[in-house]
């Protein structure tokens, strides 16, 4: 074997020293020496505790490995028990996966091992050529995983999992050096295996270190707790994501910051990463490499199961057949008639070939919006194109020239496409079975209307929906609001039946449902809001009557099915592959469809539909952005403050007018500041837990602000410098009520805050501040209808804030002191009131998110309101979901906005594909 093989092979048994170390004169045995049986052939290499030789078994006229311990180390009880630990471990195993041990024995003093040779590379080496294919990496880590569940049932844990310790060989992968496995029932010295671990490029152990590389070990490893089996199954995670990727899973430029990236961080998404891997594979890495032993995946065999059946779901295997030898009369016969039964089936398919009618042609069309009207694509008032089961129609959202928002209806046989009257405000439309009646969500309830219009039916509440679809036996499954499980209810209306229940450790949110041909099975988007890149997000297999509800696959957007296959984003590429609607299941690789398609981060949505008879529709864009934008009083914009973001939520102007707190999504939610005029950025709150909701103390030398960690939703308080650590205002042990700060009092004493579950539960509460209080929290006015969004009046006497008592949100002004009269402000709906720094000024959006002002006097006992004027639309805005963002700040003086805008105002065509399954061949 040449000497480069040799290098292969027993690198990965826990070598340090290479050929070259034989060529300086360090090993001491020479070609030619006698070890029992064995003759030397030639030197390989050494490790911390053995010498590696290439050796002639003259018994059986084989070759094979000897390693011996170092003869200066023979005296070392420890590295002796070390070494005999070594031997028994492996001796346990006869398996194909694992290094065979042959022999083990002592001669003149020298203890040695003798194991098979191996012809091959390191898994470590092949990967510093590039990452394997899906096939390939599913092959090789079913047969690591089946020999780490050999081990693990004789009680045996390796604990050096790695690609080092991986031989790729013909037959398949082999795995090598249980020099530091250990026994279960032993007791482990973790400030030995510290001592060894080793961060060197080429992940080889220095001399007088034996293995344990930082890099592939688990956290309770690390935090030198006790290994047990799914150590090993968090080391075979990273080795997974590495032969997927072509990158380690965990890195750092230190070894504290590689422990770090263990103990705190997860890996970039496989689908990210390598989008053309099985995305159940996603899943099982993810398993793998949970915090949590417990969290993780029990056994190895459990994951060699489940790679398994991944394999058998994207492979086609072929028959071979074997040679012909002699055979009787009978076999003859036999093959005789499966001879004609072959024609036969020859003469059938070039029948069926002949007759079979031709592939239809792909056809591309773009579909534009009419002529001044804006399509409201993305965020809470948003309709994307949905297409009519049978192919007929597009629907969609759109804002004429009046600003009136209505259902839009584009039959594909037309040129133009015209409003549906009777939707004014709607959102999410979606279609009936039969493709004559349109659902959608407007004015809080779930309504339905036929496709000429006119008065709308009210089928139920749905305070903020999230999504419907509408079966042959006039079912609507929905997502009544953005913190809720599915329902059900009649077309006709009546009382909606819940359908899924949310786990709340998992998820907050079900929505964006579809129904599956049967009309019984549906798909719909799992979330939680806590954490955008929770491996529990995804979609979901369920059925009405509740008792499935399946994990498909990791996603951030919706599932559509379409003719025979799934179509999901994968970093704005929209995928498809083979699914089964009976089942729920997926198979096959998956494939790309087309590149930048617009999705949504804010309500999780992509904005594509697609019919089961290969209809696709979707609207291109990638990540809608979102930016801080500056407007005077006549709506005129001034300029922007910073670059633009995924998903703003909140906005906040520093008392001086200099500063602007602000907290995007795509960090997690943390707070940024930024220079008012200058936009320069400055981050104020770090991850992983969410931070949002930023509210400035008068002075400006506090931030309060809301995290989210655990479920728990709390208020914490940090010097607006960003200096020093946060300190927590206010916190809860219930998970389903949330605390948001909305304001601080002009002299900093009390803190205004909402607590609750923000749609129907929402009060507001105020909280002392000062030192030596108690912090008591009190109720400013009990009710039971919602109370959000206030501020304090400049001279702290009043509170202004929104509430639905009426039926709708509309703004109000009460005494701070909490006793006296109520005045409303708005007349036609408002929410998001702002006082003007001098207190004469009241602000607020409207319910057709017009901003609107009102002169106000406040006297000792009373408030003055003037009819409300609009100054102007803010027609790009994001949407103020009851409470849950703050999308636009004033000035001090009242005569510049600051907004939150959003990406939709731009004219977005409807992409549409005809036959779309035959471009996957391509």
């Amino acid at each position: 074997m040449q000497a480069a093989h040799e290098s292969y092979s027993f690198q990965a048994l826990g070598l340090t020293r290479t050929i070259a170390a034989v060529a300086r004169g360090n090993l001491p045995l020479s070609s030619g020496t006698k070890i029992g049986p064995y003759e030397i052939l030639s030197a390989v290499g050494a490790g911390g505790m053995g010498e590696v030789y290439r050796a002639r078994d003259s018994r059986l006229d084989r070759t094979v490995a000897i390693k011996v311990l170092l003869s200066h180390h023979s005296s070392d009880s420890t590295l002796r028990q070390r070494f005999e630990r070594e031997a028994r471990t492996i001796s346990k195993f006869s398996h194909p996966n694992i290094c065979t041990l042959h022999d083990i024995g002592t001669h003149d003093g020298v203890d040695y091992l003798v194991m098979e040779y191996i012809e091959g590379e390191t898994l470590e080496q092949r990967l510093a050529k590039g990452p394997l294919s899906p096939q390939q990496a599913l092959t090789y880590a079913m047969q690591i995983a089946d020999a780490l569940d050999r081990a693990h049932r004789s009680g045996i844990i390796h604990r050096d999992l790695k690609p080092g310790n991986v031989m790729l060989t013909k037959p398949g992968a082999k795995l090598l050096d249980f020099g530091l496995a250990k026994l279960q029932e032993e007791v482990p010295v973790m400030t030995a295996a510290l001592t060894e671990m080793t961060v060197e490029s080429k992940r080889l152990t220095t001399e007088g270190m034996l293995v344990g590389t930082f890099q592939y070990m688990s956290p309770e490893q690390i935090e030198g707790k006790p290994p047990d089996a799914r150590s090993d199954i968090f080391a075979f995670g990273t080795v997974l994501y590495e032969m997927l990727t072509g990158k380690p899973a965990f890195s750092g430029r230190t070894k504290a910051s590689m422990i770090a990236a263990i103990l705190s961080s997860e890996p970039p998404a496989l689908s990210t990463v390598q989008p053309l891997a099985p995305p159940a594979l996603e899943r099982v890495i993810n398993q793998c490499l949970a915090k949590d032993p417990d969290e993780r995946w029990q056994s190895a065999g459990d994951i060699a199961r489940e790679l398994k059946w991944i394999a058998e779901g994207g492979s086609h295997s072929s028959a071979v057949v074997p040679a012909i030898q002699r055979r009787g009369r009978r076999e003859y016969v036999t093959l005789g008639v499966a001879g004609l039964c072959a024609v036969l089936a020859l003469l059938f398919a070039l029948l069926f070939f002949i007759s079979k009618p031709q592939p239809q042609p792909v056809v591309r069309a773009l579909i534009l919006p009419e002529e001044k009207t804006t399509p409201l694509i993305t965020q809470d008032n948003a309709g994307p194109a949905v297409l009519a089961p049978d192919g007929s129609a597009l629907a969609y959202v759109a804002m004429d020239s009046n600003e009136q928002t209505l259902v839009w209806l584009r039959k594909l046989n037309e040129t133009h496409a015209r409003p549906i009257p009777g939707t004014d405000g709607a959102g999410f439309p979606f279609w009936s079975a039969d493709s004559r009646q349109i659902g959608f969500f407007s004015g809080g309830k779930l309504k339905t209307t036929g496709l000429e219009g006119g008065t709308s039916s009210i089928v139920c509440d749905a305070p903020l929906g999230r999504g419907g679809t509408w079966n042959s036996d006039g079912t609507i499954l929905f997502s009544p609001t953005f913190e809720s499980g599915l329902f059900q209810v009649a077309s006709s209306g009546g009382t909606p039946k819940p359908v899924t229940v949310l786990d709340k450790t998992k998820h907050d949110s079900h929505r964006w449902p579809q129904f599956l041909p049967d009309g019984k099975h549906f798909l719909y988007l799992a979330i939680t809001h806590n954490n955008t890149r929770d491996p529990n997000n995804g979609i979901y297999f369920g059925s009405l009557n509740g008792k499935e509800s399946r994990f498909v696959m990791q996603s951030d957007t919706q599932g559509t099915y379409s003719a025979g296959h799934l179509l999901f984003l994968r970093d704005a590429v929209l995928m498809a592959q083979a699914f089964d609607p009976k089942s729920g299941s997926l198979t096959g690789f998956r494939a790309p469809v087309a590149e930048e398609v617009l999705f949504d981060p804010g309500t999780w949505r992509a904005a594509v539909s697609a019919n089961e008879n290969g209809l696709l529709t979707y609207v291109s864009g990638g990540a809608v952005a979102t930016q801080l934008t500056w407007y005077d009083q006549s709506g005129k914009v001034l300029g922007s403050v910073g670059s633009k973001a995924i998903n703003l939520n909140h906005v906040r102007i520093s008392p001086d007018g200099l500063k602007v707190a602000a907290d995007p999504g795509e960090t997690l939610n943390d707070i940024w500041i930024y220079d008012a005029d200058r936009g320069v950025s400055t981050r104020f709150t770090f991850g992983p837990a969410g931070s949002n909701a930023p509210v400035w103390s008068r002075d400006g030398k506090w931030i309060l602000y809301a995290n989210l960690q655990h479920g728990y939703m709390n208020i914490y308080r940090k010097s607006s410098n960003g200096m020093g650590q946060p300190e927590l205002i206010f916190g809860g042990d219930d998970k389903s009520v949330q605390n948001w700060p909305v304001d601080v009092s002009p002299d900093g004493s009390k803190l205004l805050f909402e607590t609750g579950d923000l749609i129907g539960a929402a009060q507001l509460w105020e909280l002392p501040l000062t030192s030596g209080n108690e912090r008591k929290p009190r109720p400013i006015l009990p009710s039971n209808f919602l109370m959000m969004e206030a501020r304090y009046s400049p001279d702290g006497k009043w509170i202004t804030y929104t509430s639905n008592e009426s039926g709708r949100n509309e703004v109000y002004v009460i005494p701070s002191n909490g006793t006296g009269g109520k005045w409303q402000v708005s007349s036609a709906g408002g929410q998001q009131p702002i006082w003007r720094r001098d207190g004469k000024e009241l602000f607020y959006l409207s319910s057709d998110d017009k901003l609107m002002s009102v002169p106000i006097k406040l006297n000792p006992d009373s408030v003055q309101a003037a009819v409300a004027k609009p100054l102007f639309t803010l027609a790009n805005s994001i949407q103020t979901l009851s409470g849950l963002v703050s999308p636009y700040d004033v000035s001090p003086d009242g005569k510049r906005f600051l907004v939150i805008t959003a990406e939709q105002g731009r004219t977005f065509p409807i992409n549409l594909v005809t036959h779309w399954t035959a471009t996957l061949a391509k």
